[in-house]
């Protein structure tokens, strides 16, 4: 069917990059939007990588991940901004969910 977990999108500091699955380009463009601000500037405040990724059972995980070497990450901080994000986000990440359900 697919695989055990699929990327819905991802922001580095390292790499100063964004990126969306291209399986999720039917996404509004508000969201689309609303999903790149909040990576982008999840990176920007704490450091490393975060990626937002489905199960194998359409739950949505938030991952962060940060390179050994990088004095500068707030690990305390990338926690704690996790939380917020979900208490935040919840409607928009449960819609998410929905969505992944019924096109995945």
């Amino acid at each position: 069917m697919y695989q055990d977990e699929i990327v819905l999108c991802s922001s580095s500091k390292y790499a100063q990059k964004y990126y969306l699955n291209e399986d999720f380009n039917g996404l509004p463009k508000a969201v689309k939007d609303e999903l790149k601000i909040m990576c982008v500037l999840f990176t920007e405040d704490v450091g490393g990588i975060i990626t937002l990724m489905f199960d194998k059972d359409g739950n949505l995980n938030i991952l962060t991940d940060a390179a050994e070497e990088d004095i500068l990450y707030d690990e305390i901080g990338s926690v704690l901004k996790v939380k917020q994000m979900q208490e935040e986000k919840k409607e928009l990440f449960e819609q998410l969910e929905q969505y992944f359900e019924a096109f995945f």
